[in-house]
């Protein structure tokens, strides 16, 4: 399905689009600051508790790749570098922008003191392109493509190796046995009928909270399909939120399907809703969430489509107490408050048998303009998000879809981020978390997403470590449409009591697009 999508956007593209609008703001951190801060303003009714949100919901001045560059440049090239998308094609209600996605990375492991000098020398390779349109003021689409060769520091392999996937990106094909091969797309058909009401059909991503992290739902996970339908109130105080999907449990040996004639087995796979209710109150917003997954596949088959699956009234399928080896649903909350025009602070709550979560606070324009600071804790209780049958875990394509810890963790994180004149940015970020591991493969303390909700037969005490991970780095931007950067930077993971492939002090160097965010830090 996502390559026939992805295959119809783009044959739509070749013949229209961009009327400004209906498309979504990239799902990728440095687009959200700027439409962050703007919201944050006390007078502002704006919901950013459900991302990607739409271009003409939210305040887009001074958002990078929004902002007017005023700046006079002289050569076509200069233009196309800084200021302009690759090709920008206008023709009455038709707009239409097409750009190069790409990362080029290298760098080295400090640590890494292995006997092949080669072993710790990384890179990654990728290639795309992004379309993105408009025809007239209803209809909007995106796409974008990525294709990848990768080699990643050993813990960040190792990870792979055990979800079969990358985070936040998606299935990986392991080629000469150290090589990581990835390819994964993003697309949607946007469509608002009415002012108040959004349609989408895609295939994509969606991140629920203010914070860096959520509880609730993440970008962490790789794209999956989606159907949905977005309302907002005319006064702009309520926004509602549903989507019906489908998505991939594990991607290991033990999540294929013993069914279908194919030389691959297909992976379990199960439907789900989601719903978000956001309430704007002033200086207070706070949103309502609830996610219902389906088992859709039992011993006997597929099962008969459970009409529960279209309801789009949240609440109710928590309330009819669905059995557990049927379907799970998980309720959450979602809290901003305004402190000052700049500045806000956050929290989120999920709730099922156990809890987790997160409490927050962001500041923007500290003391001088482009000098932010977030500050953030996250913690989850032993079982959080698992399930018995472990298939309908709280997880898409092998990889957690609300923290990348999964469960049994508490994290503290800090970032900085400051900006000159627009262009030059220099970011430190530290992730300090306790996290709770199995000593054998056979224990089961409640970390692990892939057991059942339920103690393992050894018990034995479970093991505690302190994860600290450091990036500190240094950036120039180029042009804001894609956020086309060069970066410096060095990141250091420290695991005391952990094997040496599990500690990294990893220095790199890339000229990369960056539209998507990328969590390492795990």
């Amino acid at each position: 399905m996502p390559r026939l999508l992805l295959f119809l956007l783009c044959l739509l593209g070749a013949v229209a689009v961009r009327a400004q609008g209906n498309n979504d703001v990239l799902l990728q951190r440095d687009f959200y600051i700027d439409v962050e801060r703007n919201a944050a303003k006390v007078g502002q009714r704006i919901h950013t508790g459900l991302k990607p949100v739409l271009e003409r919901r939210v305040d887009l001045t001074h958002v990078m790749g929004y902002r007017v560059d005023s700046t006079k440049y002289y050569y076509w090239h200069s233009e196309k570098l800084f200021k302009d998308n690759l090709f920008h094609i206008r023709s009455g209600d038709v707009h239409i922008t097409i750009d190069p996605l790409f990362q080029f990375e290298g760098g080295f492991d400090l640590g890494d003191q292995t006997a092949y000098a080669d072993t710790n020398r990384y890179y990654f390779n990728t290639r795309g392109v992004m379309v993105r349109g408009d025809i007239g003021k209803k209809l909007s689409f995106q796409t974008m493509v990525h294709e990848s060769q990768a080699l990643v520091p050993q813990y960040l392999f190792l990870n792979t190796v055990a979800t079969g996937a990358l985070s936040g990106q998606g299935r990986v094909k392991f080629d000469q046995v150290r090589r990581l091969d990835i390819g994964w797309s993003q697309a949607h058909l946007s469509m608002s009928p009415v002012d108040w009401l959004n349609i989408q059909f895609g295939h994509g991503k969606h991140f629920v909270g203010h914070g860096y992290r959520s509880v609730l739902l993440s970008d962490n996970a790789p794209p999956a399909p989606f159907l949905k339908f977005s309302a907002l109130s005319r006064n702009r105080r309520f926004q509602y939120s549903t989507w019906h999907t489908k998505q991939t449990s594990g991607l290991g040996p033990q999540d294929r399907l013993p069914t279908g004639r194919s030389s691959e087995s297909l992976f379990y796979w199960y439907r789900a809703r989601y719903d978000h209710l956001s309430v704007d109150l002033g200086r207070i917003q706070l949103g309502l969430f609830e996610v219902t997954q389906f088992g859709t596949i039992d011993s006997s088959g597929v099962r008969a489509f459970d009409l529960l699956e279209l309801n789009p009234v949240i609440g109710v399928n928590s309330l009819l107490g669905l059995s557990k080896d049927k379907a799970r649903t998980m309720l959450g909350v979602d809290l901003r408050v305004k402190v000052l025009d700049k500045a806000y602070v956050y929290g989120q709550l999920a709730a099922e048998d156990r809890i987790a979560w997160q409490a927050g606070l962001r500041a923007f324009d500290v003391g001088r303009k482009d000098l932010h600071l977030q500050l953030e804790y996250n913690t989850a209780e032993p079982f959080m998000y698992m399930h018995t049958p472990s298939q309908l875990a709280y997880r898409h394509g092998g990889i957690p879809m609300a923290h990348p810890q999964g469960a049994a963790f508490q994290e503290a994180v800090a970032i900085v981020d400051i900006g000159f004149r627009e262009r030059l940015w220099f970011q430190a970020k530290v992730n300090v978390a306790q996290l709770q591991f199995d000593s054998l493969a056979t224990d089961n303390h409640g970390s692990r997403l892939t057991m059942p909700d339920e103690p393992g037969t050894n018990l034995k005490e479970a093991g505690q470590r302190t994860l600290t991970y450091v990036d500190v780095n240094a950036s120039y931007l180029f042009n804001p449409h894609t956020n086309l950067r060069f970066v410096v930077g060095l990141w250091r993971r420290d695991l005391p009591g952990a094997s040496d492939n599990l500690q990294s002090t990893y220095v790199y160097a890339a000229i990369r697009t960056s539209v998507f965010n990328r969590y390492y830090d795990l």
